[in-house]
C-alpha cells in the first residue's frame, strides 16, 4: 500500500469515529483521531461532547503507558484542523506540538474565525510536517452544516416533504398519511439530527404537527412556525421577505441546522429565494387525484440518493456544483 492510500485509510477511520459525536458536540463539529506508528493505531478518539475533550486530546489519553515512547515517532490523523485558539478547551494545536509528532495529516481546514488555517500554521512553525487535504470533500461532507453555518452565515437548509405518486401533498386539501411507520421513524431520526424545524401557519392549523423526536432518540429541534399574528421572532418585518430574515435570526442564536416541513408555499419560499442546501422527498405508491400540488424540484438540484422502503421511495437531493 502507497503512503497516499495509508493516508486515506486512516482518514476513512478518523471520518467513522467522529460520527459517533453526531448528536453530542453541536456546535462543535464532529472531529475524529488516529495516531499510527509503524502502520499501526496506538492511540484514536473523537469529540464526545461539547465542553469536554476534543478529538486529538482524547487519542493522546488513548495511548497505553507501553507505547507512549513511540508518540514522536507517530503520525497523527485528525479530520479537520487541530483548533489554535482557547475556547472551552486549551488549543489541540499546542498539545501536539507539545507531543512531538513526526507527522500530522489534516483532513480539511477549520472555517472557524478563530482556526482557519491558524492551527496548521502553529504546528509547522514547530518544525512538524502538516499534510492537508486528505480526503478533503468527505471530512468537509461529514461537517456540512459546521461549515455551512460558518462560511455562508445561515443554518443548513434541508427542505422536506412528501408526496403522493401523482404530485400531491395531501388528499383534496385534507391531511393524508403518506409514511410508513419506519419512514417516519426515519423522519424523527432527521429531526434529531438537526437543530430547528419549521412549518407555514396552514400546515399548522391544519395538522396541528407536533415536530418532535417521539419516534426517535435525541432532543426535540426548535419548532418553527410562519404565522404573522403569532410570530416566533418578534423581529421579522412580515411586510419584507421573510424567510432571510429568519434565518438571519436563527444564525443570531447560533442554529447551525433547519429543517423545512411546510407545504408547498414555505418550500417555494426558500426555493425562489436560493436559501436550500439539500432536499429531501419522500414518494409513496399512493395516489389521491387532487390536492396541494408538491413543489417543483429547483433546476440545479442533482440526486445524490435513492431509496426505498416499504414500498415508499426516499430521494435526497443536493444543489449542483
Amino acid at each position: 500500500m502507497d503512503n497516499k492510500a495509508k493516508d486515506e485509510m486512516y482518514m476513512r477511520r478518523c471520518i467513522q469515529l467522529a460520527k459517533n459525536g453526531l448528536l453530542s458536540t453541536r456546535p462543535n463539529p464532529m472531529v475524529g483521531a488516529v495516531i499510527v506508528c509503524e502502520d499501526r493505531i496506538i492511540g484514536e478518539g473523537y469529540h464526545i461532547r461539547c465542553g469536554e475533550g476534543h478529538a486529538e486530546v482524547n487519542a493522546f489519553a488513548s495511548v497505553r503507558q507501553e507505547d507512549s515512547h513511540l508518540i514522536p515517532s507517530s503520525t497523527i490523523y485528525v479530520s479537520l484542523e487541530p483548533c489554535a485558539h482557547h475556547g472551552k478547551t486549551p488549543p489541540c494545536a499546542d498539545l501536539i506540538v507539545s507531543k512531538g509528532v513526526r507527522r500530522v495529516v489534516v483532513g480539511c481546514v477549520d472555517p472557524f474565525a478563530k482556526v482557519q488555517g491558524r492551527g496548521i500554521e502553529k504546528i509547522r512553525r514547530a518544525g512538524i510536517k502538516v499534510t492537508v487535504g486528505v480526503l478533503e470533500n468527505e471530512c468537509r461532507e461529514l461537517n456540512r452544516r459546521f461549515f455551512t453555518f460558518n462560511t455562508m452565515h445561515r443554518p443548513y437548509v434541508i427542505l422536506k416533504w412528501c408526496m403522493t405518486a401523482d404530485g400531491f401533498l395531501d388528499d383534496h386539501f385534507h391531511q393524508m398519511a403518506l409514511s410508513s411507520p419506519f419512514t417516519m421513524m426515519l423522519s424523527h431520526k432527521l429531526r434529531a439530527e438537526n437543530e430547528a424545524i419549521l412549518i407555514g401557519r396552514i400546515t399548522d392549523e391544519r395538522d396541528h404537527s407536533r415536530l418532535d423526536v417521539r419516534h426517535w432518540e435525541g432532543k426535540n429541534p426548535m419548532r418553527i412556525v410562519i404565522d404573522r399574528n403569532h410570530p416566533c421572532f418578534p423581529e421579522i418585518d412580515f411586510n419584507s421577505d421573510v424567510v432571510p430574515q429568519i434565518l438571519e435570526c436563527l444564525y443570531r442564536r447560533g442554529v447551525q441546522s433547519l429543517i423545512v416541513e411546510g407545504g408547498t408555499v414555505t418550500h417555494n419560499s426558500f426555493i425562489d429565494a436560493g436559501l436550500w442546501d439539500e432536499i429531501r422527498i419522500e414518494m409513496s405508491p399512493v395516489t389521491s387525484g387532487g390536492g396541494t400540488k408538491a413543489p417543483q424540484v429547483p433546476a440545479d438540484a442533482v440526486s445524490v440518493r435513492r431509496r426505498e422502503y416499504d414500498g415508499n421511495v426516499i430521494i435526497n437531493m443536493r444543489r449542483r456544483d
